[in-house]
Protein backbone atom coordinates (compact mmCIF):
# COMPACT_ATOMS: atom_id res chain seq x y z
CA UNK A 1 0.00 0.00 0.00
CA UNK A 2 1.46 3.31 -1.01
CA UNK A 3 0.65 6.09 1.45
CA UNK A 4 1.91 8.89 -0.79
CA UNK A 5 -0.26 11.86 0.06
CA UNK A 6 -1.54 10.06 3.16
CA UNK A 7 -1.22 11.15 6.75
CA UNK A 8 2.38 12.23 7.46
CA UNK A 9 1.87 11.37 11.15
CA UNK A 10 1.80 7.69 10.18
CA UNK A 11 5.16 7.96 8.45
CA UNK A 12 6.72 9.82 11.37
CA UNK A 13 5.36 7.22 13.77
CA UNK A 14 7.00 4.28 11.99
CA UNK A 15 10.09 5.92 10.50
CA UNK A 16 12.50 4.62 13.15
CA UNK A 17 11.16 1.07 12.85
CA UNK A 18 11.19 1.15 9.06
CA UNK A 19 14.72 2.60 8.90
CA UNK A 20 15.95 -0.23 11.14
CA UNK A 21 14.19 -2.76 8.90
CA UNK A 22 15.81 -1.32 5.76
CA UNK A 23 19.26 -1.35 7.37
CA UNK A 24 18.75 -4.95 8.53
CA UNK A 25 18.93 -5.80 4.80
CA UNK A 26 22.36 -4.21 4.51
CA UNK A 27 24.37 -1.06 5.09
CA UNK A 28 23.22 2.03 3.21
CA UNK A 29 23.54 5.79 3.09
CA UNK A 30 20.58 7.95 4.03
CA UNK A 31 19.40 8.64 0.49
CA UNK A 32 19.36 4.91 -0.27
CA UNK A 33 17.33 4.30 2.90
CA UNK A 34 14.83 6.94 1.76
CA UNK A 35 14.64 5.35 -1.72
CA UNK A 36 14.00 1.90 -0.24
CA UNK A 37 11.28 3.27 2.03
CA UNK A 38 9.57 4.93 -0.92
CA UNK A 39 9.90 1.76 -3.03
CA UNK A 40 8.27 -0.19 -0.17
CA UNK A 41 5.26 2.15 -0.32
CA UNK A 42 5.98 4.22 2.79
CA UNK A 43 5.97 7.35 0.65
CA UNK A 44 8.64 9.95 -0.02
CA UNK A 45 10.74 10.56 3.08
CA UNK A 46 12.35 13.95 3.44
CA UNK A 47 15.92 14.18 4.64
CA UNK A 48 14.80 16.58 7.36
CA UNK A 49 12.78 13.72 8.86
CA UNK A 50 15.10 10.79 8.11
CA UNK A 51 18.55 12.09 9.07
CA UNK A 52 17.61 13.04 12.65
CA UNK A 53 16.19 9.51 13.07
CA UNK A 54 19.38 7.91 11.72
CA UNK A 55 21.57 10.15 13.90
CA UNK A 56 19.48 9.36 16.99
CA UNK A 57 19.72 5.62 16.27
CA UNK A 58 23.48 6.02 15.97
CA UNK A 59 23.67 7.90 19.28
CA UNK A 60 21.58 5.12 20.88
CA UNK A 61 24.03 2.48 19.63
CA UNK A 62 21.60 0.87 17.18
CA UNK A 63 23.69 1.99 14.18
CA UNK A 64 27.28 2.75 13.35
CA UNK A 65 28.40 4.95 10.49
CA UNK A 66 31.43 5.42 8.30
CA UNK A 67 32.25 7.86 5.53
CA UNK A 68 32.54 6.30 2.10
CA UNK A 69 34.31 8.04 -0.77
CA UNK A 70 31.99 9.13 -3.54
CA UNK A 71 32.67 8.11 -7.12
CA UNK A 72 32.71 11.42 -8.94
CA UNK A 73 30.83 13.19 -6.16
CA UNK A 74 30.89 13.92 -2.47
CA UNK A 75 31.42 11.21 0.11
CA UNK A 76 28.50 9.64 1.91
CA UNK A 77 27.83 8.56 5.46
CA UNK A 78 26.96 4.85 5.36
CA UNK A 79 24.93 3.41 8.22
CA UNK A 80 25.21 -0.17 9.49
CA UNK A 81 22.92 -1.93 11.95
CA UNK A 82 24.63 -3.09 15.17
CA UNK A 83 23.75 -6.11 17.30
CA UNK A 84 21.87 -3.73 19.61
CA UNK A 85 20.00 -2.40 16.57
CA UNK A 86 19.07 -5.94 15.50
CA UNK A 87 17.78 -6.68 19.01
CA UNK A 88 15.75 -3.45 18.99
CA UNK A 89 14.29 -4.30 15.60
CA UNK A 90 13.37 -7.80 16.76
CA UNK A 91 11.55 -6.37 19.78
CA UNK A 92 9.70 -3.95 17.50
CA UNK A 93 8.76 -6.81 15.16
CA UNK A 94 7.33 -8.83 18.05
CA UNK A 95 5.20 -5.90 19.19
CA UNK A 96 4.03 -4.79 15.76
CA UNK A 97 1.13 -7.20 15.14
CA UNK A 98 -0.60 -6.59 18.49
CA UNK A 99 -0.14 -2.84 18.04
CA UNK A 100 -1.40 -2.85 14.44
CA UNK A 101 -4.41 -4.97 15.48
CA UNK A 102 -5.26 -2.54 18.28
CA UNK A 103 -5.12 0.42 15.88
CA UNK A 104 -7.23 -1.48 13.32
CA UNK A 105 -9.82 -2.20 16.01
CA UNK A 106 -9.96 1.47 16.98
CA UNK A 107 -10.32 2.56 13.36
CA UNK A 108 -13.04 0.02 12.53
CA UNK A 109 -16.09 2.18 11.71
CA UNK A 110 -18.42 -0.77 12.36
CA UNK A 111 -17.20 -1.42 15.91
CA UNK A 112 -19.14 0.69 18.40
CA UNK A 113 -18.21 -1.30 21.50
CA UNK A 114 -16.24 0.45 24.24
CA UNK A 115 -12.51 -0.17 24.47
CA UNK A 116 -11.63 -3.54 25.99
CA UNK A 117 -10.05 -2.09 29.14
CA UNK A 118 -13.09 0.06 29.90
CA UNK A 119 -15.46 -2.85 29.35
CA UNK A 120 -13.33 -5.14 31.52
CA UNK A 121 -13.26 -2.56 34.30
CA UNK A 122 -17.06 -2.24 34.27
CA UNK A 123 -17.51 -6.04 34.33
CA UNK A 124 -15.21 -6.25 37.34
CA UNK A 125 -17.21 -3.54 39.12
CA UNK A 126 -14.43 -1.02 38.86
CA UNK A 127 -14.59 2.52 37.61
CA UNK A 128 -13.05 3.60 34.36
CA UNK A 129 -11.55 7.02 33.76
Amino acid sequence: MDVDGGNPDWQRGVLTTCALAVLARGSAHGYAVAQQLQAAGIGPVKGGALYPVLNRLEQDGALTSAWQEGSGGPGRKVFTLTDAGRARLEALRRGWQPFAAAVADLLDPHDTSPPATAAAGRRAGGRTP
